[in-house]
């Protein structure tokens, strides 16, 4: 599928489950939406924080278009399933956003690491989450992100499971994408970045971990979320985790890029 046929799937209601797996070679984006009077400390906290933040679009008040990543496309409907908090409690996940939405909201756009999934699978790495058709195990650490005003938190973190061997090739291949969170920040003992039980994700789902495998962790765009639970922020809405919404933009214009540039 293209991203646009995914989208098209979200918004009718078709597609409700997560997104890993689909439109490979397209790439997939975490959604935050705040009000305006924080939209500033927000892209702060994002620029210092580029690893599990990297920004890909953001958008004017009110207006639900990334015209960046996919003109025409509405945040509100697009996605799957959303999230929706006030002063850090989630209060209701939902398919469709426009009963809340207010004519103040900036939609924020961050990379996803299923955007390099499709480069991996590409070079026969394994990508367990996709094997047993489940959502990507993530986890809360103890490593701080950089605050910026209202913004401070935990790093969050996807976790997929190889050989050595194949996390050096996967660093390789990642460090291509720095809008997808780049190379891992981890590998092996979880324990080291406050990781407890792998069978536990805080997000997610667990998958099987083999003889002669080590965890491999990513930064992951679920960040903000766990930000959002410590700043407690008045009213925010975001992506349920692995509901991502997918862009018209392929995975190899990423390549060596820190940022995108609009197409229109």
């Amino acid at each position: 599928m293209t991203g646009q046929e995914v989208r098209l799937l979200a918004r009718t209601g078709q597609l409700t489950g997560p997104t890993p797996g689909l439109a490979l070679g397209y790439l997939q984006a975490n959604l935050v939406v705040l009000p305006r009077d924080l939209a500033f400390d927000f892209l702060l906290f994002c620029r210092r924080n580029p690893r599990p933040c990297p920004l890909l679009d953001v958008c004017d008040p009110g207006c639900p278009e990334p015209r960046a990543v996919a003109p025409g496309a509405d945040l509100r409907v697009d996605l799957p399933r959303y999230r929706v908090w006030r002063y850090g409690e989630l209060i209701e996940e939902t398919t469709d956003l426009r009963a809340w939405w207010r004519d103040d909201l900036v939609s924020f756009l961050l990379g996803c690491s299923f955007t390099f999934e499709a480069a991996l699978l590409r070079a026969g790495l394994p990508v367990r989450h996709l094997e047993q058709h489940r959502n990507v195990p993530m986890y809360r650490t103890n490593l701080p992100c950089v605050p910026a005003g209202l913004f401070h938190g935990p790093m969050v973190v996807s976790m997929r499971p190889m050989t050595s061997y194949q996390a050096e090739q996967a660093a390789q291949i990642c460090a291509n994408y720095p809008l997808a969170h780049g190379a891992p920040i981890h590998l092996g003992d979880p324990e080291q970045i406050g990781i407890d039980d792998l069978t536990h994700p805080d997000f997610g789902d667990p998958v099987e971990i083999r003889s002669g495998e080590i965890p491999v962790f990513w930064a992951c765009g679920v960040t903000p979320q766990a930000v959002l639970m410590q700043a407690r922020p008045s009213f925010c809405l975001t992506h349920a985790p692995g509901h991502m919404f997918v862009t018209d933009r392929r995975d190899e214009e990423l390549q060596g890029k820190w940022f995108l540039e609009s197409e229109t």
